[in-house]
């Protein structure tokens, strides 16, 4: 009887996840600032895409330098700020938008918009076919996670 006792016990602490179960540790999230660092591309920027859902998607965002302006048409962006700081433009107009993919346009500016200060721990939901800009100042950095979502 013990034996089944001590079984019933320890099976709940070796069972699996649930499928889709996902945890994100926030010292794994803020270790990506130097995982993607050396990754650096031409946009200044490091992405790591994370899981893929039904309904969304996640990914890692490291840059060292100012974002193209872009619009998702059929995507929202929840931005969840890890480390550094950066300047939002939201809103405006996209200066030269030009389709990098299908439902995505990119352009060198926004007019217009309004700039917000971001910084670690901040939360920031962009709706779908709004343009953005993350800005960042010469010699700091600026790293997120984002939860991609169709609308």
């Amino acid at each position: 009887m013990n034996k089944l006792l001590l079984l019933a016990v320890l099976t709940p602490m070796f069972a699996a996840d649930p499928p889709g179960f996902v945890v994100w540790k926030c010292s794994d999230l803020k270790s990506y600032e130097k995982k993607l660092a050396p990754k650096i591309d031409e946009h200044k920027a490091a992405i790591e895409n994370l899981v893929k859902f039904d309904n969304y998607r996640t990914m890692i965002v490291h840059r060292e330098g100012d974002g193209e302006a872009e619009l998702h048409e059929k995507d929202a962006d929840l931005f969840i700020v890890q480390t550094g700081e950066a300047t939002l433009v939201v809103g405006g107009t996209m200066v030269g938008g030009r389709a990098t993919a299908a439902g995505e346009i990119r352009g060198p500016s926004i007019n217009g918009g309004e700039k917000k200060q971001l910084a670690a721990g901040d939360v920031v939901n962009i709706p779908a076919n709004i343009p953005h800009q993350v800005l960042v100042a010469a010699g700091k950095q600026f790293t997120y996670f984002v939860v991609k979502e169709p609308k």
